[in-house]
């Protein structure tokens, strides 16, 4: 169906052709037939079907057909900063013909520009739940006033423990009968749908893709491989592949450092992206990535589902997530709008046992490769790390070593063997 075909002001059909939307996608048609008309939606959606768009246009055209002084406003909660900022940018792009007021708010930046934005007022505010308690309770975001609420990755936010604070700030809205309540996940859950029953009037739900969790546009791939030479494959893959680019997941903050900077050493653009980083660099490394300055982000969880990347081409999990929802949001990254991509998932001995847990929870096998010697790669990076060149001097120098002790042996065995004849 095209977006043309709903009832929508002329600013926001502008705002939408801008982006090249023309059909919309299941999500997008199932939503917005129900938000449309004022009701309450509880969506299961996997990521990269349109579901930002659906909430955005929703929100505007409530809050244009209640364009009034004492208008109401709307508060989107998502877990990561990185979302926020992902959200504001579609929201803004989608805002160009129309005019309203949008900001985003999260830890890890100073207050001042945050404050100044409220106090001008928003009619859309984009936030992490404890910047957001924090700024209610300080008695700068005032959450009367809102009377649409959208909960973004709504199992991730559960997962990361931030129910109590959605509670608290729920309980400082208006009642429930009289707002606008939309909540999107990957996999509507217990928790997801106690939340949607308790702080929601009669809620629709709407499962899109209830049964298969990861898109058919994605090709997966699944190697068997030590740990020690797993960046050898990697390398071998990338040039053999040559892909436009690539985010690469590591579970841990130190293996994804040095990976980027494995990686590096051997010719390849990239820069990696992990929770300790400050905010702005953070920002920058995803803005460069985005446009293409780089092609290789090294990355651990927190890029899973707030970093959007519309022309993705692979990702790699050099390591097995431990959890096996994040499996579908990192591999998620890719094939977004109708796009294809490919995952490729390294199995080696300390994350092998995740494995079973994944494909299980995605209802398929994971098609395996076998890696061929002449897939393997140097690793140049040996040459410039001190440590590891003597490493592996000392490696060669155990291997010459061993030859030498079995030669002599052989020869003593022999002496041995014609004395006693």
């Amino acid at each position: 169906m095209n977006f043309n075909t709903l009832n929508l002001d002329s600013r926001i059909l502008r705002g939408i052709a801008d982006r090249g939307y023309k059909e919309m996608t299941k999500v997008q048609e199932r939503t917005l037939d129900a938000t449309l008309k004022g009701l309450d939606v509880a969506v299961q959606s996997q990521t990269g079907t349109g579901k930002t768009a659906a909430f955005l246009i929703t929100l505007f055209d409530n809050i244009l057909k209640n364009n009034t002084p004492n208008r109401k406003k709307a508060l989107i909660i998502v877990p990561t900063r990185e979302l926020a900022v992902q959200i504001e940018k579609e929201a803004r792009l989608l805002n160009r013909h129309i005019g309203l007021a949008i900001g985003s708010f999260f830890g890890g930046v100073g207050y001042a520009s945050q404050l100044s934005s409220l106090r001008k007022g928003l009619d859309i505010v984009i936030g992490t739940p404890g910047r957001l308690l924090d700024l209610s309770e300080k008695g700068h975001l005032k959450l009367r006033s809102i009377g649409f609420l959208v909960i973004d990755e709504a199992d991730r936010l559960f997962d990361m423990g931030f129910l109590p604070d959605i509670t608290k700030l729920i309980r400082k809205m208006p009642p429930r009968q009289v707002r606008q309540n939309m909540l999107f996940s990957a996999t509507l859950n217990r928790i997801s749908r106690r939340i949607a029953v308790e702080h929601m009037t009669h809620p629709e739900f709407i499962e899109v893709t209830p049964e298969k969790l990861t898109v058919d546009t994605i090709s997966q791939e699944l190697y068997h491989v030590k740990s020690h030479i797993k960046l050898n494959l990697m390398l071998g893959i990338l040039k053999a592949q040559t892909p436009q680019n690539a985010l690469i997941f590591t579970n841990m903050r130190h293996s994804a450092f040095r990976l980027a900077n494995n990686l590096r050493q051997n010719g390849f653009q990239s820069q990696h992206l992990t929770g300790d980083l400050p905010q702005n660099r953070r920002l920058n490394i995803m803005r460069d990535f985005k446009e293409g300055k780089f092609a290789f982000l090294v990355a651990t969880d927190v890029a899973a589902r707030g970093l959007h990347i519309d022309d993705l081409k692979m990702v790699i999990n050099y390591d097995i997530p431990q959890d096996c929802e994040n499996y579908v949001h990192r591999i998620g990254r890719t094939a977004r709008a109708g796009n294809t991509g490919k995952a490729i998932t390294f199995a080696s001995e300390g994350t092998a046992d995740h494995l079973e847990a994944i494909e299980s929870f995605i209802g398929m096998k994971i098609p395996v490769q076998t890696a061929e010697d002449d897939l393997f790669a140097t690793d140049n990076s040996i040459k410039s790390d001190p440590r590891k060149r003597f490493q592996n001097e000392r490696s060669k120098k155990y291997r010459t070593n061993a030859r030498s002790k079995n030669f002599q042996r052989k020869k003593n065995l022999n002496r041995a063997r014609q004395y006693a004849v």
